[in-house]
């Protein structure tokens, strides 16, 4: 496989939708990007309530869809795209993040792909390309499906840079996790590496264009895509190539992405390139070349991660996972919000932010329904470090609402009640 293009820029305030503008035609988005069909943007939300680095931000929202129209996108069509899982609320995050602002400020279309949008299978998508798949059809052996509207649009990613405790890093392939599969997704965390493959394989079939935006302005350490250290990093990367971005923010934060199974498998499959020797960096090659020297998701883990660990891969395997297959399995879906929303958020996470939220992304963050903008970025805004508005008691609130949705809204629950019906 030739070489691939990634696109990277470092950026800031002032200047970010000047640089997303740049940074999308330096990765050559406009011969990927075909401007007479939907455009989906996939936004990732990694958390319902606002976490820096742990879901897509405003400012990249913002800078994406501002560049498609800047080179004659049609707003009509383009469209936010959220899926949803157990334990994440997308109509909350979508809030709590600042998306639903961006998205109605540019009069967009915003789809919730689990709320009447049809599913098919996925045989019916791809044909006899699912023959190829490396685990999907042992994990789901009477099929699965997709979203239909999924075939023939193109994708924008929109993943932040982060790492990840079930794959070291995130980014754009882990995307596409959160949007093809629907809420069994779980039942492929023992094989996760090769479920981002096959993924992958169904993108290049079914949408007409492939394209990942990635913002780094914040970017996370630890035991993400949540409980993670966050760090102001002031970067911006894009590519066509969901495989070689993701080697490309891998190793900045220093990692070796070669080391990494999802990113090897897919290189090796010629599904993208994954070896930085045959990546090509446009734009600023000093910021390509940061090493962050990140510890990685498993020097510190929570204990909700070491729980997963043992119950995917370790010694919980045999007595537990299987229940997760079962209408048991809403207990973990439980155990995750009553450990992230009730206990680790309301009680952690305020002092674990402190840092980044003085600082000008943090600033803009709080300030960003009034922030000044201007062509090129958002050149004044408030003073004052974020102000969380969802932390200690009014955060547990919220959680506890959370956890009687997720267990009222459960696949096995619901399969229960349509078996019920229709007796």
């Amino acid at each position: 496989m030739g070489k691939s293009k990634v696109a990277v820029l470092g950026t800031t305030p002032g200047t970010v939708l000047e640089d997303y503008h740049r940074l999308m035609n330096l990765a050559d988005y406009r011969q990927v990007i075909d401007p007479s069909v939907d455009t989906a943007l996939k936004i990732n939300i990694s958390w319902h309530f606002f976490y820096p680095s742990s879901s897509t931000t405003p400012w990249q929202l913002d800078g994406v869809i501002s560049a498609l129209e800047k080179d004659g996108y049609d707003p009509a069509l383009i469209h936010g795209c959220h899926n949803r899982t157990v334990v994440i609320d997308a109509h909350l995050g979508e809030r709590e993040n600042k998306h639903l602002d961006v998205i109605e400020r540019h009069g967009l279309r915003n789809v919730h792909l689990y709320e009447g949008e049809p599913w098919i299978n996925v045989r019916d998508a791809v044909g006899d390309l699912a023959d190829d798949f490396l685990c999907l059809n042992e994990v789901y052996p009477d099929g699965f499906n997709i979203p239909q509207r999924f075939i023939g649009e193109n994708i924008i990613h929109l993943p932040t840079i982060k790492t990840h405790v079930f794959t070291t890093t995130t980014g754009a392939m882990k995307n596409a996790f959160g949007g093809l599969l629907n809420e069994r997704r779980h039942w492929t965390h023992p094989v996760i590496h090769e479920t981002l493959v096959d993924l992958l394989m169904i993108q290049k079939k079914i949408h007409s264009g492939v394209f990942a935006v990635m913002d780094g302005t914040f970017a996370g350490d630890g035991p993400g895509p949540r409980c993670m250290v966050p760090h102001v990093k002031n970067v911006l990367l894009a590519s066509a190539d969901q495989v070689a971005i993701d080697a490309v923010a891998a190793r900045m934060m220093g990692f070796d992405p070669m080391q990494i199974k999802f990113i090897r498998l897919a290189h090796d499959l010629g599904l993208g390139v994954g070896d930085p020797r045959e990546i090509e960096i446009a734009g600023d090659q000093q910021v390509a070349a940061q090493r962050w020297n990140f510890d990685g998701p498993y020097r510190k883990m929570t204990f909700a991660s070491r729980m997963q660990h043992k119950i995917y891969w370790g010694p919980l395997k045999k007595p537990i996972e299987w229940s997760l297959k079962t209408v048991l399995a809403p207990w973990a879906y439980v155990a995750s919000v009553i450990y992230h929303d009730s206990f680790w958020y309301p009680l952690k996470a305020r002092s674990m932010m402190r840092q980044v939220l003085d600082s000008p992304w943090g600033r803009l963050f709080r300030d960003w329904e009034n922030a000044e903008r201007d062509e090129r970025g958002f050149p004044a805004f408030a003073a004052a470090p974020a102000e969380l508005q969802r932390t200690g008691w009014r955060a547990l609130g919220t959680s506890l609402g959370i956890l009687a949705t997720c267990v009222k809204e459960a696949p096995e629950v619901l399969q229960r009640r349509k078996r019920r019906r229709a007796r």
